[in-house]
């Protein structure tokens, strides 16, 4: 298993940048992005005469201010960059503050529309003057001669944080009461920074779709406090590594990444896609509150579908998600984003041009696409239009995802994620690592684990995987699912309806838990796997040559995709006969039967134990003598006896193993 950290969250870190300096008191904020949108935010803030210290390290920048405000002085003209974040919080900040600027950026954030942001501002009074093109960048804030900025309540036409937290941000700078409300759910982080800092807002956090944040001054001092805080890592830079798992077949752990449910729609369509996704809760700091990820890869993405109130909450991971619809089985929908035509790019026409150009079936419509998933290595060269997102989704296939791609601006993708080339090197298929030189292929270790019936092989292998940070497949598992497929389409008594349906049968190995569960069409409950029907019937039908060739089939592919710990009676002969470890465990008859009886809750009687120790011998006997893959230890697999020894032993020296021979760290 891959764990990495990402880089501190941009969102939180531009509204840290922008607010500490207001504050009445000090504040100190660790870990915010280094990425080239918020230095520009922190600059702008310099610009204006805010005592700002900055320091980077590894873990990113941190920034230390005694508070106090803006000093006055000639209007500055603040160059926003490429930060379309920088530019319109600032318009709320300069408003509210009656401070005097000219805002201006790169051609790309000229090209983007600001009259969303002016337009609610002017309605309250705040002196806001186009200097070029109306509606876009340059413009000028002029000080308020007299009075003070009017009340407002602005209903927004569609949802958008940015609007939001301009208006809320005048509001509580000219100390007057406002509030804006939104059709869906968008990023929060300016009402929770704020609330956190001591301003009396309302809003609610737990709500997950169309809302209203308000603030009131009544009663309220006027002061900020200082900021104090770490910020947690970036979900959108988050996803785009995950997304490079999820080609890879990698299972990767985000430590420590901000779970704002604004942010966090896309884990919900890799769901669906069929990953595994489990989020570990961590204490909340400034109201943020932050998470563990750890997802599994599927065996194969599926197609999805998303629009409507969604697609707010997973706006900026759309073009990675449209990358992973290429390479996913089906056709998937992408509606109601017309937003990401007015981003760094029109990034849907980027993403259908591009696509088509790699022979990607796409159908682009005025708010959003429709993707036809393929399969095949892709070829082609990209044209990122400076778009930090398109160049990390293409960055993303070409690393990951089979395909040789010429991107011909790799670097901007350091706007939100500095070091994004070298965080994508672990999950890399063969592409050049960042200095030029070939990484290694980074899939396909396997450790196989045989042995006859009651070995220990299903336990031991999953406490294996889960020592070594690989994924546990169980093959009998995908026999079993075989035999209930079987007996629901009433064939498990017709060996020929079973061979010639078999190869057509969806059966897939999707994310667990503790590994890999197999499903049919969808996941099948253990308690359907081990029914006494199907255990009557899986020796019968796991016999077929059909039956055995989609197995194969099956976990050769898991094999390919993941870091496997797989379990058998064939695995080190047949399934994977080069694998790095294998390793025969083997126990007396005896000690068997003791085992199969305790997992059947029945009772250990000397009678009971010789009777099951006979039928696991006949079982024995059976499985090294059948033509088709026979139970048989490879040459080169190392014979464990589990008699009498502790399981964590046993585990201890199959985790030494892997690790003398590279297939693990210590």
């Amino acid at each position: 298993m891959i764990r990495v950290r990402v880089p501190g969250d941009k969102s939180i870190s531009h509204r840290a940048a922008l607010l500490a300096p207001l504050a009445a008191s000090e504040s100190v904020v660790r870990g915010l992005s280094t990425g080239a949108d918020v230095r520009s935010s922190v600059r702008a803030m310099q610009r204006l005469g805010a005592a700002i210290e900055c320091e980077e390290d590894e873990g990113g920048l941190t920034i230390r201010c005694p508070g106090g405000g803006l000093a006055g002085g000639a209007p500055p003209r603040l160059d926003c960059g490429n930060s379309g974040t920088t530019a319109r919080l600032l318009t709320g900040i300069l408003s509210g503050g009656g401070v005097a600027a000219v805002l201006d950026g790169d051609p790309s954030l000229r090209s983007r529309p600001m009259r969303r942001i002016v337009y609610p501002l002017q309605a309250m009074g705040a002196r806001i003057e186009y200097e070029g093109e109306p509606g876009r960048l340059p413009i000028r804030v002029r000080a308020r001669a007299t009075g003070q900025l009017r009340p407002l309540r602005h209903r927004a036409g569609v949802a958008s944080a940015q609007v939001k937290s301009a208006v809320l941000l005048a509001g509580v700078l000219a100390r007057v009461r406002v509030s804006a409300s939104e059709p869906a759910l968008s990023r929060d982080h300016t009402e929770r920074m704020l609330a956190a800092m001591g301003a009396p807002i309302v809003f609610d956090p737990a709500r997950t779709g169309a809302g209203e944040a308000a603030f009131d001054p009544a009663g309220w001092d006027g002061e900020l406090d200082g900021l104090h805080l770490t910020v947690p890592g970036d979900p959108s830079s988050a996803a785009f590594l995950i997304g490079a798992a999820l080609l890879s077949g990698r299972p990767v752990r985000v430590e420590d990444v901000a779970s704002n449910p604004a942010r966090t729609g896309f884990l919900a369509v890799l769901e669906a896609m069929g990953a595994g996704v489990r989020r570990e809760p961590l204490p909340d700091q400034a109201g943020e509150p932050r998470e563990t990820w750890t997802v599994r890869p599927p065996d194969r993405l599926r197609a999805f579908s998303i629009g409507g109130a969604a697609v707010p909450g997973l706006i900026d991971e759309i073009p990675l998600l449209a990358i992973l619809a290429a390479r996913a089985r089906g056709r998937s929908e992408i509606r109601d984003a017309a937003e990401l035509r007015v981003k760094e790019s029109d990034r849907l026409t980027g993403l259908a041009r591009t696509l088509e150009s790699l022979g990607v079936n796409v159908a682009e419509r005025a708010d959003g696409l429709t993707i036809e998933g393929r399969t095949g290595r892709l070829r082609g060269a990209i044209e990122t239009r400076g778009d930090h997102r398109i160049a990390m989704a293409f960055g993303v296939l070409d690393a990951a995802g089979d395909a040789d791609l010429a991107i011909d601006d790799r670097a901007c993708a350091g706007v939100s994620f500095p070091g994004f080339r070298e965080a994508l090197a672990p999950f890399s298929s063969g592409a050049a690592s960042a200095r030029g030189a070939p990484v290694a292929r980074a899939r396909g270790r396997v450790v196989a684990v045989d042995g006859p019936a009651a070995s220990g092989k299903s336990t031991t292998a999953r406490r294996v995987a889960d020592r070594l940070g690989f994924v546990h497949v169980n093959s009998g598992l995908l026999y079993r699912a075989i035999t209930w497929w079987a007996i629901r389409e009433g064939i498990d008594d017709d060996a020929k309806a079973v061979e010639d349906s078999v190869h057509a049968l969806a059966l897939e190995l999707v994310p667990a838990p503790d590994g890999l569960a197999v499903g049919v069409e969808e996941a099948i409950s253990d308690r359907a796997l081990h029914s006494p029907e199907v255990t009557a019937r899986v020796s019968a039908l796991s016999a077929l040559p059909a039956v055995r060739a989609v197995v194969l089939d099956r976990l050769r592919r898991a094999g390919r995709r993941h870091e496997v710990v797989c379990d058998g009676r064939d695995i080190g002969t047949t399934v994977f006969p080069d694998a790095g470890l294998k390793v025969f465990l083997v126990a007396e008859p005896r000690e068997r039967a003791r085992r199969r009886l305790r997992e059947r809750g029945a009772t250990l009687t000397e009678e009971n134990i010789e009777r099951e120790a006979a039928a696991l011998e006949a079982r024995d006997r059976l499985d090294s003598s059948r033509s088709l893959s026979p139970l048989k230890r490879a040459e080169e697999a190392v014979v464990i006896d589990t008699t009498g020894r502790d399981p964590g032993e046993v585990v201890d020296s199959i985790v030494r193993l892997a690790v003398e021979r590279r297939l693990a760290r210590p």
